[in-house]
């Protein structure tokens, strides 16, 4: 067996000494991406974006009580009221989430600018716009007048 090892290895005498091919066509590939050849194959890519996702947490929106929505209709009317005042006032509503069931209940303070009738929006001095149909509370001194 020595002999078969020995005959073998006499092979590649007639090339193992010759200068190593350069093409004069292709460009050597960089040493960075020769690495990057060698590195695993992700068959899954996007998967643990995928799991983190579903496990992210949303709220179910909860639907209001009849005096809970009469208190909201007379604060939407008397902010109507004070709309030149421009009051300054918390607005806690439902954010739909936009890529799973659910969302979350989110609070916005600051002045109010207008209340759109026709696209039945609060349009906050900041820009934030807040579809009237997804509050669920309001609070603010201007209300301290209509408590009593």
């Amino acid at each position: 067996m020595e002999k078969g090892i020995m005959q073998d290895s006499h092979c590649y005498d007639d090339i193992i000494n010759l200068p190593h091919h350069i093409s004069s066509v292709h460009p050597p590939m960089p040493v960075a991406d020769r690495a990057a050849q060698f590195m695993p194959f992700a068959a899954l890519t996007g998967f643990g974006d995928a799991i983190e996702e579903t496990g992210r947490l949303t709220d179910k929106r909860t639907e209001l009580e009849e005096d809970a929505i009469e208190g909201l209709e007379e604060k939407l009317r008397y902010l109507r009221e004070h709309m030149k005042e421009h009051p300054e006032i918390s607005v806690t509503y439902f954010q739909p989430d936009a890529r799973k069931a659910g969302g979350a209940y989110v609070t916005a303070t600051g002045r109010i600018k207008r209340i759109d009738l026709y696209e039945q929006l609060f349009v906050m001095e900041d820009g934030t716009w807040i579809p009237v149909k997804s509050v669920v509370g309001i609070e603010g001194e201007v209300f301290s007048g209509l408590e009593g």
